[in-house]
């Protein structure tokens, strides 16, 4: 079974909202997931974008390839946190 993290549509008409889940790559855009792991809320302002880290990594490490979209909403996520502060 080859897994992939994707966005799956919830909401109404015009009122998008997305859940991030982990899913077979060949079930259907709103189907069958195996796990949500985070959300995503482009309407909120700013943009809500809240994903389980460890459950990431877990499935990362498995072997799951996220989506295009994921991808970049990950790649943001990163650019626009806050670093580290430094270890005295």
């Amino acid at each position: 079974m080859s897994v992939t993290i994707r966005l799956t549509r919830a909401g109404g008409k015009k009122v998008p909202f997305y859940r991030v889940v982990a899913a077979d790559r060949r079930s259907p855009r709103d189907g069958r997931f195996i796990e949500q792991l985070g959300v995503y809320d482009p309407l909120r302002d700013p943009v809500e974008f809240r994903i389980d880290a460890p459950r990431l990594q877990h499935w990362l490490s498995v072997g799951a390839l996220p989506s295009q979209t994921v991808s970049e909403l990950l790649r943001r996520q990163r650019r626009n946190a806050p670093a580290a502060a430094p270890a005295a």
